[in-house]
C-alpha cells in the first residue's frame, strides 16, 4: 500500500501548476520547421529579381576558377571520396538553391541615405521581394533589417519596418518565410517595444496574432551582462512567448564593444565564445534558434583559398558548438558555406544513423542512448536532409526510418496530442 493519499497528490499538482503552465508555455520546444544554414546581408537597394541566379553564377565561377569544388572540398581537409561526394551535392545546391535566406539590409551596410531615399528604397524592397515571391526565384526565407531602436535612429528604423511590412500586406499574403531583425539591441525594453509594433501592424493589416515574428541580434555586451547584474538575453524569451524567431551573435559590434583590436575581432574570440554559451543556455527549450556571426575576411583575388580554409573552418567549428546558421556576405562565401556544412553531416551520418537504428529497433550496441540522445542524433541527421547534405534514401537506408518517423524522433512533443 502506498504512503499518499489523493490529497496528497492533489497537493503536488498545486504546487506544481505554476511550473507546469511555465514550461508549456515558455518552454515549447523546437517547432521542427527547417532552419536555414546561413543568412546573406546585402544593401537593401541591390536586391533584383536576378540576385540570386547572379550569386549562383558568381560561386560557380569562382569555384571552376580555383579547380573545382572537389578540390575546395579536400583544401578544407575532406578525404577524397567525401570530397567528392559533398561537391556533386554543393553543385546542385549552388545551381538550385544557393541562397537558403537573404535579409535586404538598412542598417549597417545601407547607412543614412536621408528620408526620402530610405522611404522609397523600404517600399521597391518590399515590391522586389513580392515580385520575386510570386515568381518563385526568391530564397525559401527573406526579409529586411532595419535600424536599431537606439534613440538616433528609433523613428528610421520603425518607418521603414512600418513601409517594408505594409507594401508586403497590401500586395497580398505575406511570404511564408518571411523574416524581420532587430539589430543592436541593448535591453530588454527595446524588445517589448518591437513586440508592440509588430502586434500593431498585425492590428492594422488583419495580420493572426503572433504572425510577425523577428531576430533579436546580440551585438552589444548589455544584452549579455545589464547594469543590475542579471542576463536581459535570458529574459527575452519569457518577457515576449513566442515573438522572437531566433537570436543572431553580431561579431564585429559586439568585439568592438569590448575593446578588441580589428586584428583579433573574430567569431572564434574568447569573448565571442562567452556570448554565444549565455545564447545558447538563455534559449534552451524555447524553440528560439541560434546564428553565429561572419567573416569579413572574403575570398577575392589572391586570398581566394585561404579565405576558404579560414571560413571553412570557422563554419566548421560553429556547427560543432551547437550554432547550425551563420552569416555569408559575398557569393565567393557560398562553396566554403555548402561544402563545410555537407562535409559536417556526411562526415556524421554513418554513426549518427547507426545509433539511431539500434535506438529504434532496442538493439544493443556499443552505446546505450537515452531519448535526450536519440533526439540530438535525430535532430542531426534531419538538419543535413533539410539542408540537402545528406538524401532521404540514405537515411532509410542506414538508419531504417522513413522522414516522418525521423521528425517524430527529432521533434516528440509535435507527435503528441495536445491537452485541452
Amino acid at each position: 500500500m502506498g504512503s499518499f493519499s489523493a490529497s496528497d497528490l492533489a497537493h503536488i499538482e498545486s504546487q506544481l501548476e505554476a511550473t507546469d503552465q511555465l514550461l508549456d508555455r515558455n518552454y515549447p520546444g523546437d517547432d521542427g520547421s527547417r532552419q536555414p544554414i546561413h543568412t546573406v546581408y546585402i544593401p537593401a537597394d541591390r536586391f533584383t529579381s536576378t540576385f540570386v541566379a547572379d550569386w549562383s553564377k558568381q560561386a560557380l565561377a569562382t569555384a571552376e576558377a580555383h579547380g573545382g569544388l572537389e578540390k575546395l572540398g579536400q583544401l578544407l581537409g575532406q578525404e577524397p571520396h567525401l570530397a567528392a561526394a559533398v561537391a556533386e551535392r554543393v553543385a546542385a545546391k549552388l545551381a538550385a538553391e544557393p541562397i537558403e535566406d537573404l535579409r535586404l539590409d538598412f542598417e549597417d551596410g545601407y547607412g543614412d541615405r536621408g528620408d526620402e531615399a530610405e522611404d522609397a528604397d523600404a517600399v521597391a524592397a518590399a515590391k522586389a521581394v513580392a515580385a520575386a515571391v510570386a515568381a518563385g526565384t526568391a530564397p525559401p526565407f527573406i526579409g529586411i533589417r532595419f535600424k536599431c531602436f537606439e534613440a538616433p535612429t528609433r523613428a528610421r528604423g520603425v518607418k521603414t519596418l512600418d513601409l517594408f511590412v505594409s507594401t508586403l500586406a497590401e500586395a497580398g499574403e505575406l511570404p511564408s518565410g518571411l523574416i524581420l531583425t532587430l539589430p543592436k539591441v541593448t535591453t530588454v525594453a527595446q524588445v517589448q517595444a518591437m513586440d508592440f509594433a509588430v502586434s500593431r501592424l498585425e492590428e492594422v493589416h488583419g495580420l493572426p496574432a503572433g504572425r510577425l515574428r523577428f531576430e533579436v541580434q546580440v551585438e552589444t555586451p548589455q544584452l549579455i551582462i545589464g547594469a543590475d547584474g542579471t542576463s536581459p538575453v535570458a529574459q527575452l524569451p519569457h518577457v515576449v512567448p513566442g515573438r522572437i524567431s531566433a537570436l543572431h551573435y553580431g561579431t564585429y559590434d559586439y568585439s568592438a564593444s569590448l575593446g578588441i583590436s580589428a586584428e583579433y575581432q573574430s567569431m572564434e574570440h574568447p569573448v565571442a565564445d562567452f556570448a554565444k554559451e549565455v545564447m545558447q543556455l538563455a534559449v534552451a527549450g524555447t524553440g528560439i534558434r541560434l546564428s553565429d556571426g561572419s567573416t569579413n575576411i572574403i575570398p577575392v583575388g589572391d586570398a581566394v583559398e585561404d579565405a576558404w580554409k579560414l571560413h571553412g573552418r570557422l563554419v566548421r567549428r560553429s556547427l560543432e558548438n551547437g550554432y547550425y546558421q551563420g552569416w555569408d556576405l559575398h557569393a565567393a562565401q557560398l562553396p566554403s558555406r555548402f561544402s563545410a556544412s555537407y562535409a559536417f553531416y556526411r562526415e556524421g551520418l554513418p554513426a549518427a544513423a547507426l545509433r539511431l537504428r539500434n535506438y529504434v529497433e532496442r538493439t544493443e550496441g556499443g552505446v546505450m542512448d537515452e531519448p535526450a540522445t536519440a533526439r540530438a542524433l535525430a535532430g542531426f541527421v534531419l538538419r543535413g536532409v533539410q539542408c540537402g547534405a545528406v538524401g532521404t534514401d540514405e537515411v532509410k537506408a542506414l538508419a531504417g526510418v522513413e522522414l516522418s518517423q525521423l521528425t517524430a524522433l527529432a521533434h516528440p512533443r509535435l507527435a503528441q496530442p495536445t491537452s485541452h
